[in-house]
């Protein structure tokens, strides 16, 4: 029985899977029309920096083909991603209690769009500022010429720093809701929260100071904000929890006594 209810388990994840893969292929065919252009706007910020003239290049022989690919199958992959999480939770909610399903389709549905929302701050706010000072600081006769696969794994790596930094929300909310952490255990780390925010951009921000400040300022700022939601929560759950009164204790004591005399 054990058995067969596994074998069920894996035929019902193998299908789930082929069905997302399928989405994402089919999502990946109009973006690879477009790669191209898809690229040539990943690259803008940059582009926009770059002095009169300034282009980037291609160092490898098929570099010009497979990274105008890559954005395309990012971009696939970020458009099929609702698709890709209602296939994972309608595998695992049957599995959930039903507190536990309240809480996951939020925290689901809530880190996705934060995530986007990190992305979006990296490319119209950070990546910007970060081009700006490395091109302002090129010395004098040094062409600025980016390879293009280099370039996009420059801002793959932001765009996961800032996504996972605009996530710090769902985190301290799931901590506080299981469990593992209460809130005024929060707020007395606070001080360590910011001295790590801020060593937490210094690794995975270019050295300037003005990005880095673009990164650990909204960290903390968010961590604030997990804070609050996770105190609102707190107080309307106990708001709705009704207490249940308590019976004194002599006619707790009255009443197991009659119990013992009808026995």
């Amino acid at each position: 029985m054990l058995e067969g209810s596994f074998l069920s388990h894996l035929v019902e994840l193998r299908a789930r899977i082929i069905r997302s893969l399928g989405v994402l292929l089919i999502g990946f065919l109009p973006c690879a029309f477009f790669a191209r252009e898809l690229y040539t706007l990943l690259a803008q910020p940059l582009l926009e920096k770059l002095p009169q003239g300034g282009q980037m290049i291609a160092t490898d022989v098929a570099t010009p083909f497979f990274v105008p690919m890559q954005v395309a199958m990012m971009l696939a992959f970020v458009i099929t991603l609702p698709h890709t999480l209602y296939q994972i939770w309608a595998f695992v909610a049957p599995g959930l209690y039903t507190h536990e399903k309240r809480l996951a389709l939020p925290v689901v549905i809530g880190s996705s769009l934060l995530f986007f929302l990190g992305m979006a701050f990296a490319y119209f706010a950070a990546l910007p500022v970060v081009f700006e000072f490395i091109t302002y600081f090129a010395p004098d006769g040094v062409a600025v010429m980016t390879d293009i696969s280099k370039y996009l794994s420059f801002v793959l790596s932001m765009f996961i720093a800032f996504g996972v930094t605009f996530e710090v929300p769902v985190f301290v909310i799931v901590l506080v809701r299981t469990g593992v952490i209460t809130v005024e255990k929060l707020k007395e780390i606070r001080p360590y929260v910011i001295v790590g925010a801020f060593v937490i951009a210094a690794i995975f921000t270019p050295p300037d100071v003005i990005s880095q400040f673009m990164l650990a300022v909204p960290l903390c700022l968010l961590y604030e904000l997990g804070i609050f939601i996770a105190m609102m929560m707190a107080k309307q759950q106990s708001e709705k929890t009704p207490s249940e009164p308590q019976q004194p204790e002599k006619n707790r004591l009255d009443h197991e006594d009659s119990s013992r005399k009808e026995d």
